[in-house]
Formats: C-alpha cells, structure tokens, sequence
C-alpha cells in the first residue's frame, strides 16, 4: 500500500516522538491520538474540516504511527472502516467534522449497528459555548445518531477523553460489536490537561457484553440433537464475530447435522465442506428454505433470524424445536421462538455443546439437500453458470472470478441482484472473505468498503463486484484509490438497470418499468481519469481473458462486464410468502 503521494516537511522534535518521555500536558486533540496508538490503531479513514482540525493538526505528529486515508466523502470514510473491520477482525476508525461531516456517516453508522460491525468515529463539534446556538456547522449528532449506535458520547472537557475513548474501543468491539461515535467540541480538542497516561477498559459496571452461560439449556440443547433425526443448522455472522469457526467446524464435523448460511455467515465455513448446503433466505438456494420446514430440530447459531431469511414468520419452521445460540439476550424469542436458548458467546457454548453432542451421520436427510440441488442445478443453476444464450450472465462472470481466484480472494458486494449472484456462486476456503451490506442494504457501500477491506488485509486480493446503479453512488472513491495506490479489482456488472428493482417490478407489478432505467458514463474512461487501468467486455468470447487479466494486473483494476438486461435472480421467496414456497422460476 502505497504511502500519500503529497510530500510534508519533517516534523520537528514534539513531545509525541518515539523514543521521548510521555509528556505530563498534552492538548485534548494530543490525547486523542495517544489513545488510538495505544489502542494499536494504524489506520485512520476520514476528511477534515474546520470542528475537527485541531485533532487533524496532532495527527501531524503522528504520522509515523497513524496513517490517515483521505476519503472523498465522509460516507466513503465509514465504509471503508467497516470494510477495514470486517477483513481485520479489528475495530475501524474514521474522523469526521461537525455538521455535514457528522450527518454524512449516519447511513454507514445504520449499517454497521444492523451488521455489528465495530467502528469508532470521532466528530468535530463547535465550541462547548456555542452549543445550542445554532452556530455554523453546527448539529445535534448525539440525538441523530443515538438510534444507530451501541453508545455515543459528547466531550466538552479534554480531562475526561483517555476514559471515554477507551470505553468507545471497549463497547464497539465486545459482546456483540457495534459502531460508537464521541463527539468531542473545540474547547476539548484545543484544552491542555494533566496527561496520567492511558488505560484500556476491560469493564464498565452497568455493561455486560457476554451473558453467563447456563449449562443446564447446554445440556436441553444436546439432549434435543441427539434425539433428533432430521436436525438442520441455520448460522450466521456471529460465528465469526466470535471467531468461532474452528469450533463451529467441530460441531459440525461431530454432529454430522448439514448447515446453511445467511450472506453475512458466508465464509465462516468453507464453501467446499462436505455438510454446508447453501444459502438460507430471499434469494437462497431451494433445499436450505424448503427444508426449514421439514426438520424436526433447528439449531441458529449466531444469526437473528431476520425476515429475508424467515419469510412469513407463520410459515416458518413450526413443526421444528429451535435450539438458539446467541450472545446478544434480545434476539433470542425477538423473531422466532426458541425451545432452548443458549446465550453466550458461540466460541464458549460451542465446545460446551460439542462435548455433548453424540457422534452422528444423518446420510439419508444430507442427501434430501444434495437431491434439492440437483433439482435447483437443472432448473437455475446450470444456465446461469453456463448459459447457452447470447447473453453473458452474471453468474458466469462469478464462475470465470472463482477460476481465477481459487477461493482466496476477499470479495466485497454492493447491493442488488450482483450481490446474491456473488453470495450464490463465489467460491470461499476462509473466513472474513465476504463483505457486504446484510440489514441495511446500502447501496454505494462496495467500493469504499473495498478499499478498508485491503487495509485490513493487505495480503489478500480484495474484488469489488459493484452494481451500475451502486458504483455511481460513490464512485468518488476511486480518489482516494488513486491517491493511495490501494490495489482493488472493481468489476462493475452492468445491465443498464436498478436490476433488483426491476426484477420486482417485472414479478409483481406487470412489467411496469418505474424509474429504473439508468444510462451510466464510460466507466473505462471515468477510471482512466483517475490513473486507474480497465477494460469493457461484452462478449462470452472475451470474458475468460477479461477477468484474467484484471486478477493479474499489478495494482487497481477497473473492469466492466455487460450483462442481460432483463436477467432475473432465482429461486425466490417472494415477500409475504413462506419460505417453503420458494420459486425455482
């Protein structure tokens, strides 16, 4: 990753250099740094402006321990620190001004509150005695962002930011994680203070971020398995929330019991495992959905059951006993209830359940999943993958990047139909290698998510399959790819419509096309003007070589794929039906 092209003097010996004493006075915008480097913060995403530049102004001075990526947009910068979170298993960071800096991270705060994702933003605010006055660039962030955040806070007295922001680090990233916002006013930033150091937080009195587990529902849990003939695993992103994945495997692998996944659970199995049989939801496969409703015990691991997964809930799974394991008491009866709940995090009941559960194979209700397949694979699958018209489909496309990929690539989607093809037919062997936006669906959060993804995993080649409506929300963002060099493949599959929309506006409102025709520039030459190498295909016969030659280009790759226009996404549960009635066409 490629440090900013603009070139600053060097910094003059200041208090904050390596090898110097900590000092006894420091500004509040001082403290604020120190407490990201001693939470071991490398990264940074954010814009600055004028409530916040005294903050930008000590970060000066930090340049050797703190790398700030300047973003185009403020809603680019929190993207791009829950795309850093996710791939990192670290907490994201970004920095914005008061205003409309502060209000332009809401829709990424909604996104990562739904998701769980941990990210800390720290916002400028005017001075403490112009609050409520309306002043220039003035907002009351604290009350428009309290329904979108785990916690948020507003300093008005540097003395009190080394406990705050170690609580913020604490709260996003325990339990189950979530962003926070501090809100700090100029008075604090500029204020000098008696600097005591810095203490991480371990523990907040009237915060409990794992519940106890209770070992006697463990045991209700194992009980339930062992007796059940056709017992089926749901799981979600608290698996690797939790890092759970070697247990979860475990559990699996003794058990014998097949499972299924939501789109933020994918990757937390390895899509190869002989027992994951799919995708659960909307756009899932056919045997996970219509299954749901012939096993007699379902076990959620990690997962909230959220309605595109559930369907009507009237419909859903009434004839099973649901075992849930969950750290997070609410979710457990929210939706769906469970006859055991097992609270806790899944990495501690997990083995708890495991030790419990009798070795196991169930062949004959495995093969039910495996012959669902064979069913969904000549009725959907085999076309889309490899299709006998003139028209390059999205699916293919996927085949052609799990070609070149092998499975390791970190893929980071966008929103529409791109998104459930990619989660349908990429191909993954680890975990923390799909990123997208689950509850909220935000459109525009791939390219900026993409570009946090590859600074927390710098190792790993990140792709961005980006719908043509989603990329021109944020497409700004390739800026901040030019100016730091950040090495993403961004592979735009358009079809020259808002393809999910129209999809429903086809099924369910005859065809009657609203505002979903959209004209798009030359993406080619858009990226060319950012420094940024691509190609368009359209052909089948280029396709192969297209994606090729993106996966092997040293550095940012733009390359734009034309794809049916009128090319619908199944199965499908349609809205306000059951999961069982699930449509193959």
């Amino acid at each position: 990753m490629s440090a900013q092209t603009t070139t600053k003097p060097a910094a003059k010996p200041s208090a904050q250099a390596v090898d110097s004493p900590l000092p006894r006075t420091l500004t509040g915008s001082e403290a604020v740094c120190e407490a990201l480097v001693a939470e071991g913060v490398t990264t940074i995403f954010g814009y600055p402006g004028g409530a916040i530049m005294p903050i930008y102004d000590a970060l000066y001075g930090y340049g050797d321990r703190l790398e700030h990526i300047l973003v185009r947009h403020e809603q680019g910068g929190i993207h791009a620190a829950q795309g850093y979170a996710r791939t990192s298993g670290r907490t994201g960071v970004v920095f914005a001004t008061s205003g409309p800096g502060a209000t332009n991270l809401v829709t990424g705060l909604a996104d990562a509150m739904i998701d769980s994702t941990p990210v800390v933003c720290i916002t400028g605010q005017v001075f403490a005695h112009l609050l409520g006055t309306d002043a220039f660039q003035e907002t009351d962030v604290i009350n428009i962002t309290t329904p979108v955040t785990k916690w948020n806070y507003q300093v008005t007295d540097a003395t009190e930011l080394p406990s705050v922001l170690a609580k913020a680090f604490y709260i996003a990233g325990s339990g189950r994680p979530g962003p926070v916002l501090i809100d700090i006013t100029k008075n604090a930033q500029l204020q000098s203070f008696e600097y005591a150091g810095y203490t991480p937080c371990r523990h907040i009195r009237s915060y409990r971020p794992k519940p106890v587990v209770r070992m006697p529902y463990v045991e209700e849990a194992a009980a339930l398995i062992n007796a059940a003939e056709r017992p089926f695993v749901i799981f979600g992103q608290g698996v690797i929330l939790g890092r759970a994945e070697a247990e979860f495997k475990a559990f699996l692998d003794k058990s014998g019991i097949p499972a299924a996944w939501t789109i933020l659970g994918l990757s937390a199995l390895p899509t190869d495992h002989p027992l994951n049989v799919g995708m659960l939801g909307m756009h899932g496969n056919y045997g996970p959905n219509l299954l749901t409703n012939e096993c007699d015990v379902l076990i959620a691991v990690g997962m909230r059951f959220d309605d595109r997964v559930t369907g009507r809930l009237d419909k859903y799974a009434k004839q099973a006993k649901v075992v849930h394991l969950d750290i997070d008491p609410a979710e457990i009866d929210k939706n769906v209830k469970a006859t055991v709940p097992v609270w806790g995090d899944c990495k501690e009941t997990l083995p708890l359940l495991t030790t419990l559960v009798q070795p196991r194979r169930h062949d004959a209700w495995v093969k039910r999943f495996h012959d669902c397949m064979v069913q969904e694979t000549d009725a959907v699958i085999r076309e889309e993958l490899n299709p006998t018209g003139d028209v390059l489909t999205m699916g293919e496309v996927i085949r052609e990047l799990n070609e070149c990929s092998g499975g390791d690539a970190v893929i980071v989607t966008d929103v529409g139909q791109h998104q459930m093809v990619a989660c349908r037919y990429a191909r993954f062997n680890d975990s923390k290698s799909n990123v997208t936006s689950g509850g909220l669906g935000t459109m525009g959060f791939a390219l900026p998510a993409a570009i946090g993804a590859k600074y927390g995993a710098p190792g790993r080649q990140v792709v961005a399959i980006i719908g043509d409506g989603g990329f021109q929300m944020t497409l700004q963002e390739l800026g901040t790819i030019m100016q730091f060099g950040v090495d993403v493949k961004i592979l735009i599959l358009n079809n020259n419509f808002l393809g999910m929309v129209r999809q429903w506006q086809q099924l369910f409102h005859d065809r009657r096309y609203s505002s979903v025709d959209i004209e798009s520039p030359d993406f080619v030459a858009l990226a060319r003007a950012y420094r940024i190498e691509g190609a368009c295909v359209s052909e089948r016969k280029d396709l192969s070589e297209a994606v090729r030659r993106m996966m092997s280009h040293q550095g940012p790759y733009l390359l734009e794929v034309m794809v049916g226009k009128e090319n619908n996404v199944f199965p499908m549960v349609p809205q306000g039906c059951g999961v069982a009635e699930i449509r193959l066409r």
